[in-house]
């Protein structure tokens, strides 16, 4: 991961005063594991070139973490993308800069603007190329996205869903630097760094001058400020109305989780599987459903796990609440606990899944555990047009999103046996040519099979 500052025009060599970095010198630090190198491949008074890359150590980053014993870092492209990872690890690097305090000497050039051409990637981010230039086009600058061009030996695809953004505009190097060091952690997913009350001191100093007037505020703070508590903060500086409004919005995933816990109780099942079951959402609202004796809590990943045990201690003293049972397990590994079971549930999973491996993992559902139904949700990927996403995926993790019609026609072929009949339904908002946000089928086995 890596971002090369350039820039042309006069007096273009004080820029080095200002980074601190002698460009005659290969700048190497080892930062809590991760080798930082910044180096100068052009620098005279008409034209400069830097750039600064991390070489990140995937396991310096899940020491002393939960999710230590999960696999997910040996093989997630996050540790090597530009995301809020990587502005904290060239923080330090680039301090000077950014708090535009270069010796005395060369103070006059902080203010100074340059013609300067940013470039950093590669960006792994849910939001849409219009989305990224929105965030970057109010602040003056012209922005470029690209997509490198990948050979597969099978046939998969011809460009890679990582981009690389380049923008060009007149700043001093301070303004560029605060710019890209709030907006860069904006486009990144979710952020690896606790966030307090201090995230918005640093986006009000960042910000200052920019962002108070920037037409994505909100947004931009919503992105930085993952946790409701911090971000209520800033909610709280909003007019009432706005608030309101917020608040009397429901969030797609309890949608979703009332129209699967409907299908579980219309169907009088008392046995349910929650496969890929994560935190235990889904599973505590099955857990109040009259009827139902067992709950079968499936997931792959140790630190999720633990809480939804949390999440189960904290009601299982409640009048008639299951408490759902925990296993570690895949879809991929048979495990004979889960045959015959009233329910198997796959809310929002199998999109995380590789396409060509799905047709097994149906095939243990359907035909060796034998569920009497089998619930699936996944996003309905023509609804993307209508949250401005029709170019990526939703989540980073997600290896394809299907049309309604591409959903139904892979359904209908895992019942090649015609052992269940298939019911498709939609949920959230429905848009009147795209859909709803969310599809659903339902497996249901027939009465005489």
């Amino acid at each position: 991961m890596q971002l090369t500052i350039m820039a042309t025009g006069d007096n273009v060599k004080a820029i080095s005063y200002l980074l601190s970095k002698n460009p005659n010198n290969l700048y190497e630090r080892n930062h809590k594991g991760h080798l930082v190198r910044l180096f100068y491949s052009k620098c005279s008074e008409t034209e400069l070139e830097a750039t600064i890359f991390v070489t990140p150590d995937p396991l310096e980053l899940i020491k002393n973490d939960a999710n230590s014993y999960d696999i997910t870092h040996y093989i997630n492209d996050r540790e090597f993308a530009v995301s809020s990872i990587f502005c904290s690890l060239i923080r330090s690097a680039l301090g000077t800069a950014l708090n535009g305090q270069p010796k005395e000497d060369y103070a006059e050039w902080v203010t100074h603007p340059f013609a300067f051409q940013f470039d950093f990637g590669p960006v792994v981010s849910a939001l849409s190329d219009k989305q990224i230039c929105d965030l970057f086009g109010p602040i003056g600058y012209e922005v470029t996205i690209t997509r490198p061009e990948i050979q597969y030996s099978f046939d998969m695809k011809e460009k890679s869903s990582a981009r690389f953004i380049s923008l060009k505009g007149l700043k001093t190097l301070q303004e560029g630097l605060r710019h890209l060091f709030v907006l860069i952690p904006v486009i990144d997913d979710y952020k690896h760094y606790y966030i307090d009350e201090k995230e918005i001191e640093k986006l009000e100093r960042y910000g200052e001058g920019w962002l108070e007037n920037h037409p994505m505020r909100d947004f931009i703070y919503r992105q930085s400020l993952r946790f409701k508590e911090v971000y209520s903060i800033v909610e709280n500086k909003k007019p009432e109305k706005m608030k309101a409004e917020k608040e009397s919005k429901v969030r797609l995933n309890d949608l979703r989780y009332e129209k699967i816990v409907d299908a579980v109780r219309d169907m009088n099942a008392r046995s349910v599987v929650d496969f890929g079951s994560g935190e235990g959402k889904l599973s505590v609202r099955l857990g109040f459903v009259e009827g139902i004796k067992e709950i079968l809590a499936v997931e792959p990943s140790q630190s999720a796990s633990l809480k939804a045990l949390g999440r189960f201690d904290k009601v299982k003293d409640k009048e008639t609440f299951v408490v759902p049972e925990t296993l570690w397990g895949s879809l991929f590994y048979y495990d004979d606990r889960l045959k015959n079971k009233d329910a198997i549930i796959l809310c929002e999973v199998i999109e995380h899944i590789d396409e060509h491996r799905l047709p097994k993992v149906m095939d243990t559902i359907l035909h060796d555990y034998q569920p009497k139904a089998l619930i699936l949700t996944t996003p309905n990927q023509e609804y993307n047009e209508v949250y401005d996403m029709e170019d990526v995926l939703r989540h980073a993790d997600h290896r394809f999103e299907w049309t309604r019609a591409e959903f139904q026609q892979w359904c209908a072929a895992r019942n090649h046996r015609g052992y269940y009949d298939l019911r498709f339904e939609g949920i959230g908002d429905e848009h009147a040519t795209q859909g709803c946000p969310t599809q659903m089928c339902v497996f249901e086995r027939k009465v005489d099979e």
